[in-house]
């Protein structure tokens, strides 16, 4: 059996005799706690959800978007592809570059200085052909995430005011980040209501049974706590409503 390290010790001291499954609150207090304790950075709460659907049928994969209240905490970088007229606008929204075929040759030779990448649907024929190298690192833009759109001004403010993508694995498992550990209590568990009643709306119609299947919060470096999902719906509507 591998000796624990002093952290994971002081981690199972300090979760020990806490309840689970656990309101998300009362979860984001204790990782918060824990993290304080324990962590000489500052970590990120994570969210990760088991959903009962089907992914391999297409009326049951989730692909969707929300822009979380409080935000990340970190730069997002932001690039637009788009016609000429429309490049001052995303530069003036806060695009970190923009352009237009120049920057697709750029892109194609290898340059990926950019967290989230907006398309214009003019631009899409062009950027197609870079769609091997962007798909596989998430960078693809789709109009599911609302990354192809003419309004690359919005676009950009919602990438850089804290949009996220959740999108369902093929085991019907949902990762998203959900903000930085020195966040407040308050700000963090807004952004969980936000995500939880996105994903709630989300909901395929012809998925059966239990939608939430499991929910668990953690921590980059720390432990999970598993949430009482039969119970995040009514937890989530005192915060979004």
């Amino acid at each position: 059996m591998a000796k624990l390290t002093k952290k994971q010790k002081k981690i199972n001291e300090m979760m020990e005799g806490f309840n689970q499954p656990s309101s998300a609150l009362e979860a984001i207090k204790k990782l918060q706690e824990v993290a304080s304790a324990t962590s000489k950075f500052d970590e990120t709460l994570e969210c990760h959800m088991r959903l009962g659907i089907d992914v391999k049928h297409a009326d049951q994969q989730i692909r969707s978007t929300t822009v979380l209240p409080a935000g990340l905490g970190k730069e997002v970088r932001v690039c637009v592809i788009a016609k000429a007229d429309l490049v001052a606008a995303a530069k003036e929204a806060g695009a970190n570059e923009a352009g237009s075929e120049e920057l697709i040759d750029k892109i194609s030779d290898g340059w990926f200085e950019f967290d989230t990448l907006i398309a214009t649907p003019d631009m899409m024929p062009k950027l197609g052909k870079l769609g091997r190298v962007l798909g596989p690192k998430g960078l693809m833009p789709n109009p599911k995430t609302g990354t192809v759109t003419p309004d690359v001004a919005k676009a950009v403010k919602d990438a850089k005011a804290g949009k996220v993508e959740f999108r369902a694995d093929k085991q019907g498992m949902i990762h998203v980040p959900l903000g930085k550990m020195r966040f407040s209590t308050d700000d963090l568990m807004k952004n969980f209501a936000t995500l939880a009643d996105a994903v709630l709306k989300a909901k395929p119609s012809a998925a059966k049974g239990t939608y939430l299947k499991s929910i668990y919060l953690s921590t980059t470096m720390g432990p999970g706590i598993k949430l009482d999902a039969k119970n995040t719906p009514a937890e989530v509507k005192e915060y979004v409503g």
